[in-house]
């Protein structure tokens, strides 16, 4: 027998564990540690190199990626916070993994849906 498994979305990661909450089982999306929209931006290919921009990505649960983009502008992301330890220690999003980590796998917390950064 074949196995007719469909690949995995282009903008997924394998099943596995979530790198902001470590929650195992559910479906990651890929967040590009430095946002595309940033990526012709000079400042942003002078310090993190022009050839590095795409190659920087990590797994998120979706519920992880939704409260870093709720939280963090593109700027904010490309400027400070484009490493996953440096985003772990932002205060928000720390408190946010904290309490995501305790629920179970299919869990989706309802948003707000307004972005919480000052523009």
């Amino acid at each position: 027998m074949r196995d007719e498994t469909p690949p995995p979305h282009p903008e997924q990661h394998p099943v596995c564990a979530c790198a902001l909450c470590g929650r195992q089982g559910l479906p990651l999306t890929r967040h590009h540690l430095i946002p595309r929209m940033r990526h012709r931006n000079k400042r942003v290919r002078r310090n993190h190199g022009r050839d590095n921009l795409l190659g920087q990505t990590i797994g998120l649960c979706r519920p992880c990626h939704d409260h870093v983009h709720l939280t963090l502008s593109e700027k904010d992301l490309a400027e400070h916070y484009y490493t996953r330890e440096a985003l772990l220690k932002h205060p928000d999003i720390m408190r946010f993994c904290a309490w995501i980590a305790t629920r179970p796998a299919g869990f989706r917390p309802k948003g707000c849906g307004k972005r919480r950064y000052q523009r």
